[in-house]
C-alpha cells in the first residue's frame, strides 16, 4: 500500500505548490514566479505523478487529473501555452529533462542539474550519437534553427533519428527550444543550452554535492518525503538520493524520524512565508 502523507503536509504543499484555487497560475510572470519558489517542476505531470507540476498549479487543486482530450481542456491548453510563453522569455530553463518529460528549472539551480545530468565537453564523443554531434555542430554555428531546417542542415534524413538525437542532446542539457512557432506551421527553434544559461556548465561542483542542493530544493516545497519519493521525482536511484537527504539532516536542515522519512526542521515557519508570498 502506498503511504500516505500527514494531513498537515498535504497542506503544506497545496500552498507551497498552488494547489488551491486561491492561488492558481494563469499568466507567465505567475508561472515563473512559481518555478523560482518550486525550484524545478514538471509541465503537464498530473496528480498520478509525484512532485510539482504546473498544470496542477494552473488547476489550483490537488486532484488535478489530465483529460483525454487535452486539446478542448482549458486548463491544459492554458498550460501549454504559459510553456510556450515562458520558454520565449528565456527566464527559465525549460526541457526534456526528468525522467524523459518536459520540465522547467529556476535558474539558481541549473549549474546543480547540470553536474548530475549535463554532458561535458570532454564526454561528448563517448556518450552522444553521431546525429547529436551533426545538430551541436550545426547550432554552434547558427546559434538557433527550426526544426526542418535543423535537420536539413545537419544532414539527418531519418526523422525517429533526428528525435532521438534532440532528445538525447536535451537531457545532456546541451540544447533546449528557445520558442515555439506556430505560423506557417508548426515547429521549435532550437538554441545551445550555453547560450541562454553561460553559467551552467560548472567543473566544480561534485555530483553529490548537487544532489543535495536539488534535495534541498524539493524538501522546502514538499516539507516532507516518503521513502523512494525523490528518487521517483528525479528518475535516480534510491540510495544516492537518500546519501542526499542524509547529508541534509547531518546539517539540521532536516529531520528524519524513520528510515527514508525527510521533513523540515522549520517547517511551520516556511508555510507562514509561502502564504505571505501568496497573498
Amino acid at each position: 500500500m502506498k503511504p500516505e502523507l500527514p494531513t498537515e503536509i498535504e497542506s503544506y504543499r497545496d500552498s507551497s505548490w498552488q494547489r488551491e484555487e486561491s492561488s492558481r497560475v494563469e499568466t507567465a510572470a505567475q508561472a515563473e514566479r512559481f518555478i523560482e519558489r518550486a525550484g524545478f517542476t514538471f509541465c503537464m505531470t498530473d496528480n498520478r505523478q509525484p512532485g510539482p507540476s504546473l498544470y496542477i498549479a494552473v488547476c489550483g487543486r490537488r486532484d488535478a487529473r489530465m483529460p483525454r482530450n487535452v486539446q478542448k481542456d482549458p486548463e491544459s491548453s492554458l498550460t501549454w501555452l504559459l510553456k510556450d510563453e515562458i520558454a520565449q522569455r528565456g527566464k527559465m530553463y525549460y526541457s526534456k529533462l526528468l525522467r524523459g518529460k518536459a520540465t522547467f528549472i529556476a535558474p539558481r539551480l541549473v549549474p546543480y542539474f547540470f553536474a548530475v545530468w549535463g554532458v561535458k565537453k570532454s564526454q561528448m564523443k563517448k556518450m552522444l550519437m553521431p546525429e547529436a554531434h551533426a545538430i551541436l555542430k550545426v547550432l554552434r554555428k547558427e546559434w538557433e534553427m527550426a526544426t526542418s531546417d535543423l535537420k536539413k542542415e545537419a544532414r539527418i534524413d531519418d526523422r525517429a533519428a533526428f528525435l532521438r538525437a534532440i532528445d538525447q542532446l536535451q537531457r545532456a542539457m546541451l540544447v533546449l527550444p528557445a520558442e515555439v512557432a506556430y505560423v506557417p506551421k508548426f515547429t521549435y527553434i532550437w538554441t545551445l543550452t550555453e547560450g541562454r544559461f553561460p553559467d551552467s556548465n560548472t567543473n566544480h561542483i561534485a555530483r553529490q554535492d548537487a544532489l543535495k542542493e536539488i534535495a534541498r530544493s524539493f524538501l522546502v516545497g514538499a516539507g516532507m518525503t516518503l521513502p523512494g519519493e525523490l528518487a521517483r521525482v528525479l528518475g535516480l536511484s534510491r540510495p544516492e538520493v537518500g546519501l542526499a537527504n542524509r547529508a541534509l539532516v547531518k546539517n539540521g536542515f532536516a529531520v528524519s524520524p524513520e528510515r527514508g522519512v525527510y521533513h523540515l526542521t522549520d517547517l511551520e515557519e516556511r508555510l507562514t512565508r509561502i502564504r505571505q508570498e501568496l497573498e
